[in-house]
């Protein structure tokens, strides 16, 4: 009998993972352009960084210590684009 390979299940998570993070960051810039709220001219290069990283690297950040362990996005650019979807969302600090 032929023995079958296990399945990659890291391979499908991180492709999850970069899927989940793809649909983020979609869905922040679908939100702030329905509300009509404009985004500074940072904010939306980080969006596009971000996600042109992302489908290029499979994570938004290089170094291990500043995210966590299959993470996609590190602590701070987590962090940022909560703050731009709560900005999309009318919520102000």
């Amino acid at each position: 009998m032929k023995q079958r390979k296990p399945r990659d299940r890291c391979a499908a998570a991180r492709a999850a993972a970069k899927r989940a993070a793809l649909n983020a960051v979609k869905r922040t810039r679908r939100k702030a352009d329905k509300a009509g709220v404009p985004l500074s001219e940072w904010e939306g290069e980080f969006l596009g960084s971000v996600e042109d990283r992302v489908k290029t690297f499979g994570r938004a950040f290089a170094d291990p210590d500043k995210g966590a362990p299959g993470s996609v996005f590190s602590a701070l650019q987590a962090r940022k684009l909560k703050e731009i979807a709560a900005k999309a969302a009318g919520d102000t600090r």
